[in-house]
């Protein structure tokens, strides 16, 4: 295990593959157990694991009440009914809301003063999983590690046998139409989506690819409320087919599509109804385009909506751009410190370690203050939450006392670390005698990852009309603002595509994968993170670099080499959401055939020495290697089990073992070492 205590959790919550928990291979586990050995999430998992984390929470006076929504990968129902059902028997009413993303239900959650969110979902992960995230009242902020730990206790305390028999006692309340209002409400608010009677977005058609997840159907309603004419959805049906051929995980790494890779039969894009529909409009509307009288752009989300990267067609190249999380929060940042220079001057950028890194050099050119830290957007909310406190602290309007004992406070908290919500709240309990000042300027610009968070100052009225400020991770949000921030740009045809294609100079991003893997044995000074540091630090010394470990305590299993005092790195890190690893290479362009040649090295190590022999899909990956070593092959003709084909194959793709061809799938120079080993 890793160097701290066991903790159920990744880096958003819990997810898995899910399982039955009547199958012949869960005979005989309890739920923990069949998580903990099989790496497998059961629906008796899923209750147990509601149920622990409700029985958990600090009693309030009054009932409590829990939001709950999902995505739409469980169309059977069953492990949604598991989570209302652990809610229930511990004693909440279950305030439901059914499919909706994932950040309606923090935002619910604080419209109704409820004690804590569910959300049902394993995002951007293949839809054979599946997972649960959890929100705080406390700002909407997600669990932090210490807090994790605390419900990992509980959890693994428990016995589902006693749970099993307890009635429920809370209620099942439907509140869907009042949140879909809700969240309609927020989501066109100028303030929330930037657009105001100054912009025309009648002159975009808008492709919207909601993943077949969470934003089927909405996305779509509200874009048109705000102003789009041509507004088209793909890949909207909820059938449990999340993921599938659709959203951002397949555009993670690239930053352009051009017209071979929608081609049959070798073209990785072939089967993208989003793709292949930008191209057809881009193509068909060209002479509108060229002269900059139309745009033909994609709003790509994940199954449960809090990912977006942009696409946008460019008829010069007959191509399509790729906005990632980087691409898409430089655009905001730009149009904030453009149009309101003064109020965001020194505001945050706060980016993740997996960002280009020349991401947060541009926006210190633009006036903003970078800041990086691990990955995950509960360090990116950590982050802005504390800069608020010290910013209310400096404020001349606190008195000498009150700052005095939040400077104590702080002080003993940078020994142990800010690691749970409660010890967040003790800081803000300093203040809370401190009059607020409404007029303090915003401590953020934007938040950032570059797989399509991004985080933008949001604000929600209370019932009660209290306007409050809220953060969190929205890709309908991040939509509205990237379009009406590209909007924005005054610029001829050609200049405009090049800006929105390259709105800062890029480097050099490259990340390597292996999956189906024993992600216990990768931690601080295990033996496998030190034979990997060593092999980086040798490579590093024969091409001359400066270098340097840092450490991140948000992350201290990940082992980060910086280079060349800064301006370029390398880091490996378990995955907190699927069952993978990844070797990172960030640096600039003249960096990076030295970083690929020194990952290649490295993700050799892992390929030997962490592959799990004994999970399901490493022996179908050896099956099919086995089967493309001795010819190309088609997916079609690949003797693989249906229901695991797909995930397989695109699995295999990202780990860079096959590679497609015109006649079929073959083995890559990493596939055969890997095949010969």
């Amino acid at each position: 295990m890793n160097s701290g205590k066991q903790r159920l959790q990744g880096t958003d919550g819990i997810r898995r593959e899910t399982k039955r928990s009547n199958i012949p291979d869960c005979k005989g586990l309890t739920p923990q157990q069949v998580f903990l050995e099989k790496s497998w999430i059961t629906e008796q998992f899923m209750e147990l694991y509601a149920y622990s984390h409700i029985k958990n929470l600090s009693k309030p006076k009054s009932a409590k009440k829990v939001v709950v929504g999902w995505d739409p990968r469980d169309p059977s129902g069953v492990f949604i009914d598991a989570v209302i059902k652990g809610v229930r028997k511990a004693g909440a009413d279950a305030l439901i809301l059914g499919v909706v993303p994932t950040p309606l239900v923090p935002l619910f959650m604080l419209h109704q003063k409820a004690d804590c969110g569910i959300m049902i979902t394993a995002s951007h992960n293949p839809n054979d999983q599946n997972g649960i995230k959890l929100f705080s009242p406390f700002h909407g902020m997600k669990p932090l590690p210490s807090d994790d730990l605390q419900l990992t206790q509980c959890v693994l305390q428990q016995k589902y046998s006693s749970i099993k028999k307890i009635s429920l006692k809370g209620k099942r309340k439907d509140y869907r139409e009042k949140a879909l209002e809700l969240f309609s409400h927020f989501s066109l608010a100028p303030e929330n989506s930037w657009i105001d009677h100054s912009i025309n977005l009648k002159n975009i058609i808008l492709v919207v690819d909601p993943a077949n997840g969470s934003l089927t159907g909405i996305a779509k309603k509200v874009f048109v409320q705000a102003g789009f004419e041509k507004v088209i959805e793909v890949n909207n049906k909820l059938n449990g087919d999340v993921n599938v051929f659709s959203g951002v995980a397949d555009l993670e790494g690239r930053d352009r599509i051009t017209p071979e890779e929608i081609k049959v039969p070798a073209g990785f894009f072939r089967r993208h109804k989003a793709i292949k529909k930008l191209f057809e409009i881009g193509r068909k509307n060209k002479p509108s385009l060229t002269k900059g009288e139309m745009r033909v752009v994609g709003t790509i989300f994940d199954a449960d909506a809090d990912r977006f990267f942009m696409l946008e067609y460019d008829p010069f190249q007959d191509a399509l751009w790729i906005l990632s999380g980087d691409e898409t929060a430089i655009l905001q940042a730009q149009h904030l410190s453009t149009h309101f220079p003064k109020k965001y001057k020194n505001s945050l950028y706060i980016n993740t370690v997996e960002s280009d890194l020349n991401a947060a050099m541009a926006a210190e050119k633009m006036g903003l203050k970078p800041e990086l830290t691990a990955v995950g957007d509960k360090w990116i909310l950590l982050k802005i939450r504390l800069r608020e406190l010290e910013q209310k602290a400096k404020d001349p309007s606190c008195s000498t006392k009150i700052r005095n004992a939040f400077i104590r406070e702080t002080q003993k908290l940078k020994k142990t670390g800010i690691t749970s919500i409660e010890s967040l709240k003790r800081l803000e309990e300093v203040l809370s005698e401190n009059k607020e000042d409404k007029n303090l300027k915003p401590v953020l610009a934007v938040g950032s990852e570059e797989t399509g968070h991004n985080i933008t100052e949001a604000k929600l009225t209370l019932p009660d009309r209290e306007a409050i400020s809220i953060y969190s991770g929205n890709g309908l949000k991040s939509a509205l603002n990237t379009l009406a921030a590209t909007n924005h740009l005054s610029l001829s045809p050609k200049k405009y595509y090049t800006k929105v294609s390259r709105p800062f100079n890029p480097g050099f991003k490259g990340t390597l994968y292996v999956y189906y893997i024993h992600q216990e044995l990768f931690f601080k000074d295990s033996w496998v993170w030190k034979k990997v540091k060593q092999s980086i630090l040798r490579e590093a010394k024969k091409r001359n670099y400066d270098v340097a470990t840092r450490n991140f305590p948000e992350d201290p299993d990940m082992l980060y080499i910086s280079l060349a005092k800064g301006k370029a790195g390398i880091f490996v890190r378990n995955s907190g959401t699927e069952n993978k690893i990844s070797i990172n290479l960030r640096g600039s362009k003249s960096d990076a055939s030295k970083l690929a040649q020194m990952g290649r090295e490295a993700i050799k190590i892992l390929f030997t020495h962490l592959k799990d022999c004994d999970h399901h899909f490493y022996k179908l990956e050896l099956h099919a290697l086995s089967q493309i070593a001795s010819q190309t092959i088609n997916e079609k003709d690949l003797k693989i089990e249906k229901r695991s084909k797909t995930r397989l194959v695109a699995e295999m793709q990202k780990q860079g073992i096959i590679e497609m061809s015109l006649k079929g799938f073959q083995l890559t120079s990493l596939g055969k070492w890997y095949l010969g080993n």
